[in-house]
């Protein structure tokens, strides 16, 4: 009996971090848009649905010791995984299930589940059937609080339009010749790079599939298969998502994509004097998605919104916090962000930029100091929502005095420790922000080598590493290059490591990663 409802589950998705997902992010994009965010200075709960490999859903638990946190996912590979690794940093705040979108929209859960503050979902929307997206919502109508915050991410049109015909043609090519999903890929991606050679019209008609088509030789098998085989694959229209989601009595925040935040950075003036004519905002939102060809959305909704003042508003933003995520010199007034590179004001930039680098600072201290003198608090949150959205810095809200990080530092040595045989979770916990931050395969491994009590030099980090690392085969690579030769290795990790004690080290401390 197939389970799988024409959902690909014969081999794992990407293990992936989403940050969007976490609870401070969402509250955020609540606070720019004028809404009450939930309180999470208090306890609260969370539930992720199809949480694939998990590693979202243990970082956030992490990073909130004070939230209740409830994960499913209807394959057991994935559920089996992500306990162990939960299991293994002790995280006794999350809650793994394995359950169908319509086992937990009828109570069938198998826990019992309390109301929840917060419910996300990363893509699962557009790959599912129809029916499981009417599952999804009759979940979120019967378990979420009034008040409470929806992420929900999906493949969105127009900007997938002229993809249709590539993701058809590589499901009928994988049907064709029956296989284990990550060969039906190779395979159905080789036709593909076939029909280019011989230059088929519908390639050559639309090179603005150069992206996707380069992508279809370079990403992940796991990735590719989750992100075109599905039997129900469908992007979707804003204006649907949010019909939908009235049906829970959902309405739209905002996008979590915080760039977004800001029309006057990425839409002209007549552009938006055309969006402020249509009468309903559905129809005004997703026609910024054909103003801009969005091809992925990251939606916001609230049930039962309550919008603030003013004045709320600013108290409110002033006690957000911002601390820098990259090196002072890296930091730039010249951002790149989802809708392309967008140029601050320099000498604003850069005073924050110096400021940060001292230390974190609430936008309240920033709105202090001289050289800001006149910059309101607003102006001030626009400058924390692009920096962060182009991974610069990040802001943060204050936490609980009574705050464990304990957690936080276990599931850290466990992720590092995962190093031995992989590089499959390339994140940590950064209990600053109540989040999780990016980390590659020789942060993660000198970690690792920290907790195996190596000294701070970049000879002794590079010497353990080079032990953890070296059983399992894997080897640097320079200039494109393997390295074979322990020597060689060790020289390379040294380099690295000397960049990590400088650099790395220092930002890692400051966000309480280590």
């Amino acid at each position: 009996m197939d389970w799988t409802s024409g959902y690909v589950s014969d081999i794992e998705y990407t293990s992936g971090f989403y940050r969007e997902q976490s609870p401070a992010w969402l509250n955020f994009v609540c606070l720019l848009n004028g809404i009450e965010p939930v309180d999470l200075q208090q306890p609260f709960t969370y539930f992720e649905l199809g949480f694939g490999r998990g590693l979202t859903a243990q970082l956030v638990a992490a990073s909130h010791p004070n939230g209740q946190f409830y994960a499913a996912d209807f394959n057991p590979a994935h559920v089996a995984g992500a306990s162990a690794l939960a299991k293994q940093a002790q995280l006794s705040n999350l809650t793994l299930l394995e359950n169908s979108f319509e086992e937990l929209a009828h109570g069938q859960a198998k826990a019992a589940l309390p109301q929840f503050d917060f419910i996300t979902l990363h893509g699962i929307y557009s790959w599912v059937t129809a029916e499981n997206r009417r599952h999804i919502v009759d979940f979120i109508g019967r378990y979420l609080k009034p008040g409470g915050v929806v992420y929900l991410s999906y493949n969105a049109m127009p900007g997938w339009a002229p993809a249709l015909p590539l993701q058809r043609l590589l499901v009928e090519y994988a049907d064709a010749f029956p296989n284990r999903s990550d060969v039906q890929i190779k395979g159905a991606t080789e036709f593909v790079g076939q029909l280019e050679a011989v230059k088929a019209g519908y390639l050559s008609a639309n090179p603005g599939l150069k992206v996707r088509l380069d992508s279809l030789k370079t990403a992940s098998p796991h990735y590719l298969v989750h992100e075109y085989l599905h039997k129900h694959w469908q992007p979707l229209f804003h204006a649907d998502v949010a019909r939908d989601l009235a049906d829970a009595k959902m309405t739209f925040a905002g996008p979590a994509d915080l760039a977004y935040a800001y029309p006057m950075v990425f839409l002209n003036d007549e552009q938006r004097q055309l969006i402020e004519r249509l009468p309903h905002p559905e129809m005004r939102e997703t026609l910024k998605d054909y103003l801009l060809n969005t091809s992925f959305r990251k939606d916001v909704f609230v049930r039962g919104a309550q919008h603030i003042g003013a004045r709320r508003q600013s108290e409110l933003l002033a006690q957000v916090g911002l601390a820098l995520t990259v090196p002072r010199p890296a930091a730039s007034a010249k951002m790149k962000l989802t809708l392309g590179e967008v140029n601050g004001h320099e000498a604003l930039y850069n005073v924050v930029f110096d400021t940060l680098a001292q230390r974190p600072h609430t936008l309240a201290e920033l709105q202090q100091l001289p050289a800001l003198a006149g910059q309101n608090i607003h102006a001030l949150a626009q400058v924390a929502a692009l920096l962060s959205a182009s991974n610069q810095a990040v802001f943060y809200f204050p936490v609980p005095d009574s705050a464990d990080h304990t957690a936080a530092a276990r599931l850290n040595a466990a992720l590092a420790a995962q190093t031995r045989y992989g590089d499959e979770h390339q994140a940590l916990c950064a209990p600053l922000l109540s989040n999780g931050i990016a980390a590659n395969f020789l942060e993660r491994l000198f970690l690792a080598a920290i907790h195996q009590q190596a000294e701070l030099t970049p000879e002794s980090l590079a010497g353990v590493a080079w032990q953890i690392m070296a059983p399992s085969g894997r080897r640097l690579q320079k200039d494109g290059v393997t390295l074979q030769s322990e020597q060689e290795n060790l020289a390379l990790l040294e380099i690295h490591a000397k960049g990590f004690l400088t650099i790395g080290l220092p930002l890692w401390r400051t966000l309480q990663v280590l």
